[in-house]
């Protein structure tokens, strides 16, 4: 039966490095130009021009080696890998296959039951190849993509789930960001996956791989996933071989589908690339890029857990990305509880972001913890909080100044609370007699009614009180 088989996952992902130039010509690496504007005679692969190697490429894959705990080779090459295709106009890649420049690193991940890690095979320099994009009239080839420098991250089978997939892209592309190799935008192209899939039963040998092409987003890999593991299992059910293949997951069908045969490393005829000479990269070099790799996510959810008094969830969620992380560390300073702010942040903050369809947050750490301690002291309750963080995402300002001359500090005062409450009473007579006939919960009306005649803005424990009192008396 179809659960009885063991998914057996590994991962190839392609990551566009943040270079200004191609990696092997002086064209902008740049998105969204015009197409076959950023092309040169060597991207386009046109007779006669000759590839040079840009070593910005090489020093950002040796950090994002160096950051997932690889052995960094101090000395590798490039080789050719020969295939045809409409979108790589030499009809060749080039690529490192024999010699690669990291090897041996891991990625830790959080499972259902606790960590897990996933090793890494191996790290190689490469460029991109170029856009195909099917319309009604035809096939249209967009080369500007082509010499975009990438990295390609292979995984060993280690993972066993489609949820362990996305979690372990995710934190990779976590620690790419916060290292500046990537900007990792999936919707870009700029991070790319090709998943390797077979099913066993546990304990078997491997079954046979297909791999599913070019996913490029979260969603897009767990569901492509579910879908393979389906297909193969049905076709293992029923007696039937599983054919090594390359498929294409179709989103509007939830389906994968054949593209080609599966290729062997003997088809792409991978041999020494005769251009360029090969690549070295000094100790010392290796040890300066060391230093300038900042605390990675990890390390900073220990440290909000053990310093701050943050839960995990919390705490992983602020340190997953490194602008927010910063942020954070710099208003918990003069925050008056770090979980309080922690909870602002993630709580209204993020709602604001998704509202205006905005990425960062970019008011003043320090306006962000004034108004978080603002809260903490009763200040301003949930929803006076709320309008005046909206305020601060429409203009940054000092949120105590903006709730004095909005009327938006708490009325704590329990003279002007029982006024209020006695004249809501006075109002609502009829609500008063149906409480005192026995009707409770009239009260949570006349709450309401207080409440709003507070404008939202009483210390709703104090106004509760009080108001209990008065019909009670």
């Amino acid at each position: 039966m179809t659960s009885d088989y063991e998914m057996v996952i590994g991962l190839e992902t392609h990551v566009e490095l943040r270079t200004r130039h191609k990696i092997f010509c002086n064209c902008l690496n740049t998105y969204g130009a015009a197409p076959n504007t950023c092309v040169c005679p060597t991207c386009m692969g046109l007779p006669g021009a000759l590839p040079v190697f840009h070593r910005e490429s090489l020093l950002l894959a040796a950090k994002a080696g160096l950051a997932l705990h690889c052995t960094v080779h101090e000395n590798s090459r490039f080789d050719r890998k020969n295939y045809f295709y409409p979108d790589l106009p030499k009809a060749y890649q080039i690529t490192q296959f024999y010699h690669p420049l990291c090897e041996g690193g891991y990625v830790d991940i959080g499972t259902e039951q606790d960590q897990k890690r996933i090793g890494i095979t191996r790290i190689h320099l490469e460029e991109d190849a170029g856009k195909l994009t099917h319309t009604p009239g035809g096939l249209e080839t967009d080369l500007n993509r082509c010499g975009v420098p990438l990295i390609e991250i292979v995984t060993g089978p280690d993972l066993r789930s489609a949820g362990e997939a996305v979690a372990y892209l995710k934190k990779l592309r976590s620690i790419l960001v916060y290292t500046d190799v990537s900007d990792c935008r999936m919707n870009e192209g700029s991070l790319r996956c090709d998943v390797n899939l077979s099913l066993r039963h546990p304990g078997a040998p491997l079954g046979v791989r297909t791999e599913i092409k070019n996913l490029n987003s979260f969603q897009s890999v767990e569901r492509a996933i579910e879908a393979e593991r389906a297909r193969q299992a049905a076709l293992l059910d029923a007696g039937l071989p599983v054919v090594q293949q390359t498929l294409r997951y179709d989103q509007k069908t939830g389906q994968t589908h054949s593209m080609r045969r599966k290729e062997n490393s003997a088809d792409y005829r991978y041999f020494p690339e005769p251009d360029l000479p090969p690549v070295h990269i000094s100790h010392s070099e290796l040890s300066e890029l060391e230093r300038s790799i900042p605390v990675l996510p990890d390390e900073r959810r220990s440290l909000y857990m053990r310093q701050y008094g943050l839960g995990g969830y919390a705490a992983g969620q602020i340190a997953a990305e490194r602008w927010l992380a910063e942020l954070f560390e710099k208003a918990v300073q003069t925050a008056q509880s770090p979980v309080a702010l922690a909870n602002l942040i993630l709580g209204e903050a993020f709602a604001q972001l998704t509202l205006r369809g905005e990425e960062t947050i970019t008011i003043c750490p320090e306006h962000l913890a004034m108004l978080s301690n603002m809260a903490v002291s009763g200040r301003v309750n949930s929803t006076t909080a709320k309008a005046i963080l909206a305020a601060l995402f429409e203009n940054d300002c000092d949120p105590e100044k903006y709730a004095r001359e909005h009327s938006l500090l708490m009325l704590t005062d329990e003279n002007l609370l029982r006024g209020i409450a006695q004249e809501v009473l006075l109002q609502n007579d009829a609500l008063v007699q149906s409480y005192r006939a026995g009707k409770q919960n009239v009260a949570k009306a006349l709450m309401g009614k207080a409440m709003g005649a507070c404008r939202g803005r009483a210390d709703a424990e104090k106004l509760r009180r009080i108001l209990l009192e008065l019909l009670n008396a």
